[in-house]
């Protein structure tokens, strides 16, 4: 059956509509998804940096220094007497308190010493008992005349005699005393013990044989070496008060230990061209070890209005250093600076910026003067 020519027109018609629709829609769906990429090409995302403030105001300059503990006072202990180790009374590595019992020496030779010095005292005080009653009976019998003069003075001499060998015995009782007392050997200070230089058996030389070391670690000290032309600055600022130093321990995490500076050294080290300071601090809980490493800070003078920015945002060129402000519109300027003074992880701009100006602290290397950037947090 053939279709009449109307009905073949109007099939076509609409054949051509459905195109134009399908054609349509189609156009209007890739415009959508090309609009995006055209925005993005036109509006550049710029270069993540991390960014800090530039402040103004006081800020405490000081020295950055590697010290080493030392013990605040150090003995070896030795014996003073000669004689042989009875026992040792102490634990190696372990706090004593003074007046705590190291080591004994055996105490018989002097015990025995001092018994002989006793007995020769309570012989001396039966010569002198026997002098006083003959002077007596002489002096009755010179004056009747009995006696010469000649034998009543030997007999007061004898009596001067007896008293002096008295006084003399009882001086060496007290000196046997003495002796037997040094064979107990107890801690001058409160401290920690080494390791036994000398164990029970050995024969021990007066003031020669070292026994033990002992260390007193609290307080303890801290010596570092400072720069020849940073001692004025610390002098004066010793002259105001207690000067404040802190140590930083490598590996704590208990945060720094405070202390104050005690000694400066009389002479500066003519090879080097430093000077000798030790901070003393508390060290009750032990943190601090003789021989110890820990990095000292000691403030050397206070700026009162002064404009800082960290470290890390300084970069250097061949015209000198520079850093990257960021301004309003988003691109950083790239702006030559004085630098001044460096106080820990902070640098002091003498010149070139303003207080309040944020500086680039990280993502430096991709920047150019003029170049888009986006603020990431820090």
């Amino acid at each position: 059956m053939q279709r009449s020519p109307g009905k073949k027109f109007l099939l076509v018609i609409g054949l051509l509509l459905v195109a134009v629709a399908v054609t349509f829609v189609w156009r209007h769906t890739g415009q959508t998804k090309d609009a995006p990429t055209a925005t993005a090409k036109t509006s550049p995302a710029g270069v993540p940096v991390t960014t800090a403030v530039a402040t103004r105001g006081e800020i405490d300059l000081s020295l950055r220094i590697i010290g080493r503990a030392e013990a605040y006072s150090t003995v070896n202990v030795r014996s003073r007497v000669n004689g042989q180790i009875q026992k040792l009374a102490f634990t190696p590595g372990s706090h004593v308190k003074k007046g705590d019992l190291l080591a004994q020496v055996d105490p018989r030779p002097l015990q025995a010493a001092l018994d002989a010095a006793k007995g020769n005292v309570a012989r001396d005080q039966a010569s002198l008992a026997k002098a006083e009653a003959d002077l007596q009976r002489f002096e009755s019998m010179l004056g009747k005349g009995f006696v010469s003069r000649a034998d009543y003075d030997l007999y007061k001499a004898n009596l001067g005699v007896a008293r002096a060998n008295l006084e003399s015995d009882k001086a060496a009782v007290r000196a046997a005393q003495v002796q037997l007392d040094y064979t107990t050997i107890t801690a001058p200070f409160d401290g920690v013990t080494g390791a036994p230089l000398a164990y029970p058996g050995a024969t021990l030389s007066a003031d020669t044989t070292d026994i033990v070391v002992l260390n007193e670690v609290d307080p303890i000290r801290v010596a570092f070496a400072v720069p020849e032309d940073s001692l004025a600055a610390v002098r004066i600022e010793a002259r105001k008060g207690t000067l404040p130093v802190e140590a930083h321990i490598p590996g704590d995490t208990e945060g720094p230990l405070k202390g104050e500076l005690e000694f400066i050294d009389n002479a500066v080290d003519a090879t080097t061209g430093t000077i000798v300071l030790k901070g003393r601090f508390d060290n009750a809980d032990g943190r601090l070890t003789p021989g110890q490493f820990a990095e000292v800070t000691l403030p050397t003078t206070r700026l009162p209005d002064a404009v800082s920015i960290p470290v890390v945002a300084l970069q250097s060129s061949t015209a000198g250093a520079f850093v990257f402000v960021v301004k309003a519109d988003h691109t950083v300027e790239q702006r030559s600076v004085t630098t001044g003074a460096t106080s820990g992880s902070r640098v002091v701009i003498d010149k070139g910026l303003q207080g309040g100006e944020v500086v680039v602290t990280e993502g430096q290397m991709l920047l150019t003067d003029g170049a888009r950037v986006r603020v990431d947090e820090a």
